[in-house]
C-alpha cells in the first residue's frame, strides 16, 4: 500500500529539467515505485485515489506551498475570482499578491495559481491512468479476482475521472499534454513531453465517457455505501456539459433528456440543501460532489473553510448588484455581517468559518446547472418556449424557497418570464442572469463568459485587464522549462 501511494502522489509531469539531468521527468513511474504485485485492495484503493485531487482539503500534495499555489485546489481563483462574481478578500490587502494578479489579468506564465491547477490536474490523471492500466489487465484481474460487476463500476469511475480532470485542462490552457498510460521509462516521458490541440483530448474526452457510460450500473448510488462515487448520472451529464462547451446543441438536449429519464435527479424543494452539510444525500439535485469528511485519516476536510476565516474569498458588488429584490438565493449564498460564503461552508451560520477540516462538500454538477444548460440548448435551437419553461422552472423554486429566517418570499419575487417571447436576444439575457444568481460560487461563471464570447467585455468594463490571449491561461512557466522547450506556451504569453 505504502508503494501504492508514493507512485500515485507523485506530481505530474513529465519532462527532465534541462539543466539537471539527473531528475527524473516528474509524472515517471520508476520501477522502484511501481507495485509489481497489486491485490484487490491495491486496485479499489488506486481508483479511490483518483478522486483526492477534486478536493478542497488543505496540502494535498505538498506542504503549505503558496509559492507553488498548492494549497488547495485553486478552482476558487482560476475559475471564480478570474470572473465578476468574487473578490480575493473582503477587504483589499497585499495578502498573496499572485492572486489579485489573476482577478486583474496582469500575471505572467510563472504565477502559482496555473502550476497548482495543472499540477491537481494531472495528478488526478496520472492516479486515473494507474487505476485504468490495473483495471484493463486480464492477467491481473484474473489473478486478484475481482467481481467483474466491481471491476466494471471502477473501471467506469476511473475513465470519468480522467476526463474530468482533462476536460478542465482543456478549459484552463487549451492544448495540453494527453497521457493515456502511467509512464514507465524516460522515452516514453520525453514522447508525452508536449502539448495535443484541444480538439483531440476532447475527442480522448468524449472516448472516456462513452466508455464509461457502457461501465456504470443504472443506479442513482452505484455503491451505496459511498454514495459520493461516480454514478451513470454524473457520466451522462458531463456528457452534456461538454456537449454545450463544444456548442453541439442537439446533443445537449439528448444527453440532458437521456439524464432525467433516469429519474434519480430533480430540484430540491429547499435551495440550500444542496449545500447543506445536514442534507447530504438526502436531497434530490446534486448529481457530482467531493466528498468531505471531518476527522477521517488521512485528512478530509473541506479547506476552504480557513481561508474564509482569513477574510479570503467575498462577492463582488457587481455579483450582490445581479440579484433581483428579495431573490432569497442571496442570503443562502453570502451573508456580509457574517462575511461569509455559507455556500462553501455548507451551513447558514458560521460554524465551520475557520475549521480547516470541516465537512462541506464541494459540489461539481447539480441538477439545476444541468437543466440551464438544456435551456440554453433550446435558446440556440430555436425552441424559445421550452427554454423559457425551463429557466422559469429554476425561478419558481427559488421563489417558493422560504427565506433563511424560516419566512414565506414576499409575493410578486422572481416573477416568471414572458413566455410568449421568441426574441432570442431577450431569452439568451434572461438565461445569464439566471445561471450567475442560481450558481455563483461553483465556479462555473469565467468559463461561462469565455464560452459565450464576452469575457472580455464583461470584465474590460469592470477595469479588468482581460485581453483576447486570456481565452487561455498560460502554460505554466516551470512545465516549459522542465521539458527544455518541447512544451510550448500559449500565443501571446
Amino acid at each position: 500500500m505504502r508503494t501504492l501511494y508514493k507512485a500515485a502522489a507523485l506530481i505530474p509531469i513529465f519532462a527532465v529539467l534541462s539543466c539537471d539531468l539527473h531528475k527524473d521527468p516528474v509524472g515517471l513511474l520508476t520501477p522502484a515505485e511501481v507495485n509489481t504485485d497489486p491485490t484487490l485492495n491495491t486496485v479499489v484503493t488506486s481508483v479511490t485515489s483518483s478522486y483526492q485531487m477534486l478536493a478542497s482539503t488543505l496540502n494535498l500534495l505538498n506542504e503549505w506551498r503558496w509559492d507553488l499555489g498548492t494549497v488547495f485546489r485553486n478552482d476558487v481563483i482560476v475559475d471564480d475570482m478570474a470572473s465578476d462574481d468574487v473578490a480575493k478578500k473582503w477587504s483589499p490587502d497585499g495578502d498573496q499578491a499572485w492572486m489579485d494578479e489573476v482577478v486583474s489579468f496582469n500575471f505572467t506564465a510563472s504565477n502559482q495559481a496555473f502550476n497548482g491547477q495543472w499540477s491537481y490536474d494531472y495528478e488526478g490523471v496520472n492516479r486515473s491512468n494507474l487505476a485504468i492500466s490495473y483495471l484493463t489487465d486480464p492477467v491481473l484481474t484474473a489473478k486478484i479476482g475481482i467481481d467483474p460487476a466491481l471491476k466494471s463500476r471502477l473501471l467506469g469511475e476511473a475513465y470519468f475521472l480522467r476526463a474530468f480532470y482533462y476536460f478542465d485542462l482543456t478549459n484552463n490552457f487549451g492544448d495540453v499534454p494527453l497521457l493515456l498510460k502511467p509512464l514507465t521509462n524516460f522515452d516514453e516521458a520525453y514522447a508525452v513531453a508536449q502539448r495535443a490541440a484541444k480538439a483531440t483530448v476532447v475527442t480522448q474526452i468524449s472516448a472516456d465517457l462513452a466508455q464509461a457510460k457502457t461501465l456504470m450500473p443504472s443506479a442513482k448510488y452505484p455503491d451505496a455505501s459511498a454514495k459520493w462515487r461516480v454514478s451513470k448520472g454524473a457520466v451522462i451529464a458531463l456528457q452534456a456539459k461538454v456537449a454545450l462547451y463544444n456548442q453541439k446543441w442537439t446533443d445537449v438536449i439528448a444527453s440532458v433528456s437521456e439524464l432525467e429519464a433516469l429519474g434519480f435527479y430533480s430540484l430540491n424543494a429547499n435551495y440550500f440543501d444542496n449545500f447543506s452539510v445536514a442534507s447530504k444525500f438526502a436531497e434530490n439535485e446534486v448529481i457530482f460532489q467531493y466528498d468531505h469528511e471531518t476527522g477521517a485519516t488521512p485528512r478530509n476536510g473541506n479547506g476552504i473553510a480557513a481561508p474564509l476565516d482569513w477574510g479570503f474569498i467575498a462577492p463582488t458588488s457587481n455579483l450582490l448588484a445581479e440579484f433581483e429584490p428579495n431573490d432569497p438565493r442571496l442570503a443562502y449564498t453570502v451573508s456580509i455581517p457574517d462575511k461569509a460564503v455559507y455556500k462553501l461552508l455548507g451551513s447558514t451560520n458560521t460554524t465551520y468559518k475557520g475549521n480547516d477540516d470541516s465537512p462541506g462538500d464541494k459540489v461539481y454538477i447539480r441538477f439545476a446547472d444541468v437543466l440551464l444548460w438544456k435551456a440554453e440548448a433550446y435558446n440556440e435551437t430555436g425552441n424559445y418556449a421550452q427554454a423559457i419553461a425551463i429557466i422559469n422552472r429554476v425561478r419558481q423554486r427559488a421563489r417558493n424557497n422560504v427565506t433563511i429566517s424560516g419566512t414565506a418570499v414576499p409575493a410578486g419575487t422572481l416573477p416568471d418570464r414572458n413566455t410568449a417571447s421568441t426574441d432570442k436576444t431577450q431569452i439568451t439575457t434572461w438565461l445569464r442572469h439566471e445561471r450567475r444568481v442560481e450558481l455563483s460560487f461553483e465556479s462555473q461563471r469565467f468559463n461561462d463568459l469565455k464560452r459565450w464570447g464576452i469575457a472580455k467585455q464583461v470584465l474590460t468594463a469592470l477595469g479588468k485587464n482581460f485581453q483576447d490571449r486570456n481565452n487561455v491561461y498560460p502554460i505554466p512557466q516551470s512545465e516549459i522549462d522542465k521539458s527544455g522547450g518541447s512544451i510550448t506556451q500559449n500565443t501571446g504569453y
